[in-house]
């Protein structure tokens, strides 16, 4: 039995509806949305950069162009110009709700995402059964959904920027949903904690070292904190150039090289007890790239951030492009399952997670 058709006509409205904000705001361009460009690396402050890409905002379209510099010394790679307050909103708003929500519903519940999910619940098996884990940049709470079957005992709390960690305790998904700034929130928090995860949250944020800074404050003294974030050192990326997918931007502010991030929590007052690339990498590296490339080249779909809604064969090319396109995405991303294992044994990986215990 089929589900009910999509609501076409509903997300029509809502497109519309929104199209005249989007358009005040970009009525001066998207200069306005970004900070000064650095000359010194925010990581280790050396003045040796170089561009490492110039790239598009490939998951929702928006308009603008972003560019990711790396450090010659240390590795980091970082957004260069950064968006400001007013940026990180704008690119933000309708990808993991509003607009984006239903999408990234499916994602979050896919099959992939599940195995990936129960990984990171049993990396912290060996550390003994946690009474109570936090779960920093948590989305609608669906890891600590699929967590809880392998830690019953433990209650699993959430903590986001957005209304998706309120929807996700009103699921039951999460017991606890604390909304806002994970700094903001920590002397709140204080050794509350024995977990506190960050799956795919510090890439996002403006200042990773204060992150740390706030695990260490929630985590009680031998509570563990679990990390899991893309690999800029990963040789998917420098293959797969502006089209790897975990370069993400313009969500992505920090990609931070992994001896970078086992110094980083050292200098934090943490011990690190476990660092790997095999279990945390994604095998979606052929099919997130060639959709950055198939977006790159349609035709937009509806969106607010046009001016205009495109006409009806701009919307029927769209459509056939996709249809065309699946069996080839489908070979693909089958492609990227048969190759995980040796990417997961080599360079190829591209993510990698720590465990680290307050000391």
């Amino acid at each position: 039995m089929s589900g009910p058709p999509p609501d076409r006509g509903g997300r029509r409205a809502r497109v519309a509806a929104r199209r005249p904000h989007y358009q005040d705001e970009l009525k001066d361009g998207t200069e306005r949305l970004f900070e000064e460009r650095r000359t010194s690396c925010p990581w280790c402050g050396s003045g040796r950069l170089r561009r490492r890409l110039r790239t598009t905002d490939h998951l929702q379209g928006k308009p603008g162009h972003f560019v990711l510099d790396e450090c010659h010394d240390c590795g980091h790679v970082f957004q260069n110009p950064r968006l400001n307050d007013d940026g990180l909103a704008f690119y933000y708003r309708d990808c993991y709700d509003g607009l984006g929500r239903s999408t990234m519903a499916r994602t979050a519940g896919s099959p992939l995402a599940v195995r990936l999910y129960r990984s990171r619940a049993r990396a912290l098996l060996p550390f003994g059964r946690p009474a109570r884990w936090l779960d920093v940049g948590t989305g609608h709470g669906h890891f600590c959904a699929e967590a809880r079957k392998i830690h019953p005992g433990t209650a699993f709390h959430g903590l986001d920027l957005g209304e998706g960690v309120e929807s996700g305790a009103r699921s039951g998904r999460i017991e606890r949903a604390y909304r806002g700034s994970f700094p903001d929130l920590a002397a709140r928090l204080a050794g509350r904690y024995d977990v506190v995860s960050m799956h795919h949250y510090l890439e996002h944020t403006t200042a990773p070292r204060r992150e740390l800074a706030a695990a260490h404050q929630v985590l009680r003294p031998g509570g563990h904190l679990l990390i899991e974030v893309p690999d800029p050192q990963s040789t998917a990326a420098r293959l797969l150039g502006r089209w790897w997918g975990p370069w993400l931007q313009p969500q992505h502010l920090h990609l931070v090289p992994l001896d970078n991030l086992r110094t980083a929590l050292t200098e934090q007052g943490f011990t690190v007890v476990a660092a790997g690339r095999r279990e945390p990498h994604v095998p979606t590296d052929l099919t997130s790239a060639a959709l950055n490339l198939l977006k790159a080249v349609l035709p937009p779909q509806d969106v607010p951030w046009l001016p205009a809604s495109p006409g009806p064969v701009r919307r029927a090319v769209r459509a056939l492009a996709l249809a065309a396109a699946t069996p080839v995405l489908l070979v693909l991303f089958g492609l990227d399952l048969l190759l995980a294992p040796l990417a997961r044994r080599t360079r190829l990986a591209n993510a990698y997670r720590v465990i680290a215990r307050r000391t």
